[in-house]
């Protein structure tokens, strides 16, 4: 061995990637399957008022293409297989009681597509909103069994669907919890939450986590009731 050979480095490690460092995704387009409920439709509404291209989808066309030219801002609208087709990521918004029924007629459409699920099992009693038991353990990873050739992420579950369509309200001051499997997936997802005004897509885990996500809807409604609010989330201290 020679001196040289004595006194070398290994390898300096690449810096880690910083976590804020995200991908464009203004040139995506965005396909709302679900679209003309109140939670899609505000969706779609941010994200086009945002610059995005979004399809509503809806099981009739007409009818998605009617709230469409309603939103305006260049929003089409399609039955949910074009609009599936046509999109690059797709966020799901359905009532859950349809979840699994859509999901499973749009498997070949969906197939290679970013999907984002948010909704979100609930039950309601007079007692108020409660979480559902999802035999797979939630709505998000229900998504992902159906979808084996998706690539099934979960977001956009704590939004109020009042301020998303407010038009007078120019900032939705809130944080989007992304779940997934991939990070490059939830990197594209957190960035598109990052178009909205006021919003901040942060990563909270696998989709193995998703049901406490989903069911914290129940929670929020309570105090929303409570305190006649629309309330969201913050995380602190990232």
């Amino acid at each position: 061995m020679t001196s040289t050979d004595s006194t070398q480095q290994p390898p300096a490690k690449a810096p880690a990637k910083d976590p804020w460092d995200l991908p464009d995704v203004s040139g995506l387009v965005v396909g709302v399957l679900g679209g003309t409920g109140d939670q899609g439709r505000g969706l779609a509404y941010r994200l086009a008022r945002a610059g995005q291209k979004v399809i509503i989808g809806s099981r009739a066309a007409d009818r998605a293409q009617s709230a469409a030219d309603e939103l305006g801002l260049g929003v089409e609208g399609a039955d949910n297989a074009e609009c599936a087709r046509r999109s690059d990521i797709v966020i799901v918004a359905v009532p859950w009681e349809g979840h699994a029924k859509t999901l499973e007629a749009l498997r070949d459409d969906l197939a290679g597509k970013l999907v984002v699920d948010c909704v979100n099992p609930l039950g309601f009693d007079k007692q108020g909103a409660y979480a559902l038991q999802v035999e797979e353990g939630s709505a998000a990873q229900q998504a992902a069994a159906l979808l084996p050739d998706s690539r099934v992420t979960a977001a956009f579950h704590h939004l109020s669907a009042v301020l998303l369509q407010d038009e007078s309200i120019d900032e939705i001051d809130t944080d989007v919890m992304v779940l997934g499997e991939s990070r490059a997936d939830t990197d594209l997802v957190q960035a598109l939450a990052a178009r909205i005004p006021g919003m901040r897509g942060v990563f909270a885990g696998r989709l193995r986590n998703a049901h406490q996500v989903e069911s914290l809807v129940a929670n929020l409604i309570s105090t929303n009731r409570r305190y006649k609010a629309h309330a969201g989330l913050r995380i602190t201290d990232v």
